[in-house]
């Protein structure tokens, strides 16, 4: 089991954050192959999210932001979510600098808490196939794959979906 450094903890993004959460977005998803350039754009639309989601993020010792998700637990963001007892978390980003500390953890976590919190009974998901140490994530925090919910936003692009009851 990964264990979290004492300092690390999740707290609602600030419009001030905004910056780092897209570029750090757009590095881990674009640069490290998994999305086009073509979807860099809404990756780095930090604003937008915000507007439909829980930014939350992680920083470190030297405040600087390390990780960060958007959680959805009202209307839909990405297609994702089929009914109101269902929350979903998009986006989620670890610094690769930063691996290995628990964060990616810690933010799934925390939006399964807050989730049950909002009195919602699934967390759902949707991500790409290459995405394996994510998936290993997923299955030791008790996600299951829906391949009957597996959806293609894009031609070309096929996304695997994640569920865990609440």
């Amino acid at each position: 089991m990964v264990r979290h450094a004492p300092a690390l903890s999740v707290q609602a993004a600030a419009p001030g954050d905004h910056g780092a959460i897209a570029e750090l977005t757009v590095r881990v998803y674009v640069d490290g192959g998994l999305a086009s350039a073509d979807y860099a754009t809404e990756l780095a639309d930090v604003a937008g999210r915000a507007d439909r989601s829980d930014l939350l993020v992680v920083r470190d010792q030297d405040h600087r932001v390390v990780g960060s998700v958007a959680l959805v637990l009202a209307g839909d963001f990405g297609e994702i979510t089929r009914s109101d007892d269902e929350a979903a978390f998009r986006m989620l980003v670890v610094d690769p600098a930063a691996r290995g500390r628990g964060i990616g953890e810690l933010l799934v976590t925390t939006c399964l808490d807050r989730a049950r919190a909002a009195g919602k009974r699934r967390m759902v998901l949707s991500t790409d196939p290459r995405m394996t140490a994510a998936h290993r994530l997923y299955g030791r925090l008790g996600f299951t794959r829906l391949p009957e919910r597996d959806w293609s936003p894009v031609p070309g692009v096929d996304l695997l979906v994640y569920a865990r009851e609440l």
